[in-house]
């Protein structure tokens, strides 16, 4: 099952477990569960602290195993086949549960630990998810720490009636005690935020107390990032605080042109990112969001939507951007029901189905593409004359035998019926005249819209409502500026972000050394 350079590396990782891992195996006389069979067989043969155990499977999907250890009450399961991104997260629990140290702070350890209640959670993930990684991991780390916590990945797959029963269009779909908690990406601390109601106070009044930055980052994608990392090679106090570390990478299902990388996925991207700010004294706010921005004599303010204020000499927005919806009837009402804005996660879940994908620049022809292995039929829909994706792009779709095109379209609405969507209308815009088509999913890809909303009326902004800023990144209001997706810097690639990002950090080391006041953030606070 697993090749012999895997089971090298595996056996190395596995050298690191202090306790021993028992496999407890549930399978049936599917194929399925012969192909895990085998896959376990593999790694109980990695370690001399693994056993395969197999139980008896009344009361539980199979097939399926838990992950636990003698002595320790640990309530961990994997359904299915858990390769393709999932494997990750096999391995991770393996280690988490052998012993091996968590990376989580004492704090937040502390505050898993802390959570009363039974939590029962189970999440609905496909193989192809870039996003259910993220929440698998999580709540598997979560289940190492509180014996109250039961968790069980289900993968889609293998579980497809299932899937069909409950009307999961839109994964990682996450249940909790059976009712529906959450919808798409999320990591400890949103869940934590979610479980403990008294969370996002607390971080607000720790917040708050913090003294202000010499430079304060917003936004933690590749521009936030190589803002981050040249500010604190400077030697001064650096904060970011982000939404979500990795931005819209973590989005992206493939990176083959960030120069001397020559293929990573956006999730191990983002990793990098992160880790290599930690390399510096760099203060990280993850889960918050900035809601604000505003002058208070020599330092600016970043007002946060859980109430605090962060304060700086000078501030760097990497707030980079968002997927743009259509805004017709039916878009909102349907959202995660049928209308996704990832190929690559929900994907699968269209299996055998008709789809439409909205756009017909680089990543609608692409998302079409990969749709056509898995899906019935796709129809592009494109609102301009031709379609705007590269030639080689074109070529590819053209060839495929289940992809019509339709230009000159306008999405005009999305149709359901109250559970889940059913069809769409369009217009043609050469004549006017109404059309609609049956289908199952809508596949939105029509661009991208800057994060700065929240700064109308504060800073000087585009039509687009990108943040204007010079060849220095500087914005209208003095101390503030601005790099990435959310400027007017032309062309959003992930190598311009983060040469603009390191651009706009010297710029504000620039004006800081330039500036009349000599005294420190440190001094100011005091």
């Amino acid at each position: 099952m697993l090749d012999n350079d895997i089971k090298s590396q595996l056996q190395s990782h596995f050298a690191k477990l202090s306790r021993p891992v028992e496999i407890r195996a549930a399978f049936d006389a599917g194929e399925k569960s012969q192909e895990l069979r085998g896959l376990l067989t593999d790694i109980a043969s990695l370690s001399p602290q693994f056993s395969l155990i197999e139980e008896n499977g009344a009361g539980l999907r199979t097939p399926s195993f838990a992950l636990t250890t003698p002595g320790q009450d640990i309530h961990l399961r994997f359904s299915g086949m858990p390769m393709g991104h999932e494997f990750t997260s096999l391995v991770l629990a393996l280690l988490q549960v052998g012993g091996h140290p968590l990376k989580l702070s004492d704090e937040t350890i502390e505050q898993i630990r802390a959570l009363d209640g039974e939590y029962k959670f189970e999440t609905f993930v496909s193989l192809t998810c870039q996003n259910c990684p993220d929440v698998v991991q999580a709540l598997n780390l979560m289940a190492t720490i509180n014996p109250r916590i039961g968790v069980e990945m289900i993968e889609g797959g293998t579980f497809e009636q299932e899937v069909t029963e409950k009307q999961i269009l839109s994964v990682p779909a996450i249940f909790l005690n059976g009712q529906e908690f959450g919808q798409g990406r999320m990591g400890v601390e949103e869940i934590l935020a979610k479980l403990d109601s008294g969370a996002d106070e607390r971080d607000a009044a720790k917040l708050d107390a913090r003294a202000p930055y010499d430079v304060l980052v917003v936004g933690g994608g590749p521009a936030g990032a190589a803002a981050a990392i040249y500010a604190a090679r400077k030697g001064i106090r650096t904060g970011v605080v982000a939404e979500r570390f990795g931005g819209q990478v973590l989005d992206t299902m493939e990176i083959a042109n960030y120069i001397s990388v020559v293929h990573t996925e956006g999730p191990q991207f983002a990793v990098a990112l992160e880790e290599h700010v930690k390399d510096y004294q760099v203060d990280i706010m993850n889960r918050q969001r900035a809601a604000g921005l505003a002058a208070d004599g020599s330092l600016v303010e970043v007002k946060l939507a859980n109430g605090a204020t962060l304060k700086s000499k000078t501030v760097v927005l990497a707030t980079g951007a968002r997927w743009r919806n259509m805004n017709v009837p039916g878009e909102a009402e349907y959202r995660t029901k049928g209308v996704t804005y990832c190929p690559h996660c929900d994907g699968p879940l269209f299996k055998g189905k008709r789809v439409a994908v909205i756009g017909g620049g680089n990543s609608g022809v692409e998302a079409a593409i990969d749709l056509a292995g898995v899906v019935a039929h796709v129809t592009l829909l494109e609102f301009d004359t031709k379609l705007r994706a590269d030639e080689v792009l074109q070529r590819k779709l053209r060839s495929l035998a289940n992809v019509d095109v339709i230009v000159n379209a306008q999405t005009t609405e999305v149709l359901g019926d109250g559970a889940k969507v059913n069809g769409l209308k369009y217009s043609d815009r050469t004549n006017g005249s109404s059309h609609e088509l049956e289908l199952s999913g809508v596949f939105v890809q029509i661009g991208l819209l800057p994060n700065t909303d929240w700064l109308k009326g504060t800073l000087t902004l585009s039509a687009r409502g990108e943040i204007e800023v010079d060849a220095h990144g500087r914005t209208s209001m003095p101390g503030v500026f601005a790099a990435g997706d959310a400027t007017t810097t032309p062309f959003k690639q992930i190598v311009i972000a983060a040469g603009e990002g390191a651009k706009a950090a010297l710029a504000a080391f620039d004006h800081l050394i330039r500036s009349p006041i000599a005294e420190s953030a440190e001094k100011l606070a005091a």
